[in-house]
Formats: C-alpha cells, structure tokens, sequence
C-alpha cells in the first residue's frame, strides 16, 4: 500500500480523492448522529460541500475519454449536484423521509458505487490499496 500514486497524480485528483475519503468517513458519522440536531445539520453541510468538490472536481479529471473528454462518469457527477440541491430542498422543505432518502442514495452510489470503480485494475486507487 502506497500513496505515492495520488501524490504524483495531477491536483484535481489529489483534491478529488481527498475529498472522497473525507466524505466517506464524514457520512458515516452522519449515519450514526442523531438525526435532526444542530450537529446533523452542520456536518450535513459540510458533507455536502465534500461532495459538491468531488463532483465538481471530477470535470477536470479525463483519464477516461469516451466522448472526447468526457466519460460516463461526468454524468454521475451533474446526477449528483442536482441531487445535492434536491436533499437540500427536502430538507428546508421538512419533508425529512425525501431528505434521507437522497442523500442516502448520493452517499451509496455516487460516493460507495463510483468508488468501488476506481479499485479496477489499472486505476489509481487500485495501485495505492493494492500495489502494481
């Protein structure tokens, strides 16, 4: 196990990765946290910030091209900012069951689903977890 591969890896994904583990580790947390309390809700934010960066700085990562610089992957992520605004929606709109039941999806595919991709065979991540 190495991290040599993320440190010579382009910023977009060092900041990419970064953001992705933070994010993971933070939804956890938010799994286990007392729903509905001021710490749900400011770690909520700060959860969907991380995830606004993952998906943002996905745009800037093409090591995958399938349409010109883009791959299926780029869809995930304008999926996953629009559903972002739609569990914030939810939320202010106290309609609490939409609201889990969104950002529960974002963290199971976007983050736990597209994460499991990148431990294939010839991704980075894949390297760093388990060497060439």
């Amino acid at each position: 196990m190495t991290i040599q591969p993320i440190l010579s890896a382009s910023p977009a994904i060092q900041v990419h990765v970064f953001a992705a583990c933070v994010a993971i580790l933070v939804g956890l947390l938010q799994l286990a946290f007392p729903k509905g309390t001021g710490v749900h809700r400011w770690t909520g934010w700060f959860w969907i910030i991380l995830m606004a960066v993952v998906a943002l700085s996905s745009f800037f990562i093409h090591t995958i091209r399938l349409v010109g610089p883009w791959s299926p992957i780029h869809l995930l992520s304008i999926y996953t900012l629009v559903m972002l605004w739609a569990g914030i929606r939810a939320g202010r709109k106290g309609k609490t069951k939409e609201h889990a039941y969104t950002m529960m999806s974002i963290f199971v595919f976007a983050l736990i689903g597209a994460g499991a991709f990148t431990l294939l065979p010839g991704r980075i991540m894949h390297v760093v977890l388990f060497g060439a």
